[in-house]
């Protein structure tokens, strides 16, 4: 999958719809905060753009296909329709976040957050996004939606973090979902974590229902990885 040239196209949406996401990020907390006076926020935005578009370039480069599959919207016709709902309520569910977040770390400054543990999130946050090239690498069909990909000859990936736990995307997020609230200093928003976290599980367990049925072989891979997130706990 290797490329030796970019698909300008593909790399010129890629930016653009990387710039709409970070100018709409950056307007919920702003607006929510009250104030542009908030340097956790423009750090954090800042580590999702050179760490996204690092990924993202690399992706445009090795695999275009996948870039592609990742740049689609998160509603499409061949997604199963339980996802389509999931994937709307994550949406709303992430904007509401992030105001939360805004109110409470510095509108009203409920949470007084160490600035250790605020480093700790932002490292947290490079981890999370850092890791994903590794999954990326391993899985050409780690699309954000549960479909299977026929058009592009989908078939099960066992090697890379994939040879430990079933579902190392969503197992590298929990840094990122713990790391956010941690830099931008609110635990109101750290404390909404453990439900994202069951959501993405609950998701990972009607996901792996459908490749079960529908993909060949997924049944045994399940059969030889027997955790989902983390080795020796789910």
């Amino acid at each position: 999958m290797e490329g030796d040239t970019l698909d300008n196209a593909l790399v010129k949406r890629l930016l653009i719809q990387t710039f709409v996401w970070l100018v709409f990020q950056g307007a919920l907390l702003f607006v929510a905060a009250g104030t542009l006076a908030w340097a956790a926020a423009w750090l954090w935005l800042a580590e999702w753009a050179v760490l996204g578009s690092w990924v993202g370039l690399w992706l445009a480069r090795t695999d275009p296909g996948l870039l592609a599959e990742r740049l689609a919207p998160f509603a499409q016709r061949e997604q199963a329709g339980w996802d389509r709902i999931f994937m709307m309520a994550v949406a709303v569910g992430w904007c509401a976040w992030l105001c939360l977040i805004g109110i409470d770390a510095i509108r009203f400054r409920w949470s007084h957050v160490p600035f250790w543990l605020g480093v700790c999130g932002a490292v947290g946050i490079f981890a999370s996004l850092y890791s994903m090239r590794a999954v990326f690498a391993a899985n050409s069909y780690a699309a954000p939606v549960v479909k299977i990909q026929r058009e592009r000859g989908h078939t099960v990936t066992d090697s890379g973090p994939y040879a430990y736990v079933r579902h190392p995307m969503y197992a590298f997020a929990i840094p990122l979902l713990a790391g956010t609230p941690l830099m931008l200093g609110s635990w109101w928003g750290l404390a909404c974590v453990p439900l994202m976290v069951a959501g993405i599980g609950w998701r990972a367990v009607r996901e792996e229902r459908v490749l079960a049925t529908e993909l060949p072989g997924y049944r045994a891979y399940m059969e030889r990885v027997k955790y989902r997130f983390v080795p020796g706990v789910w």
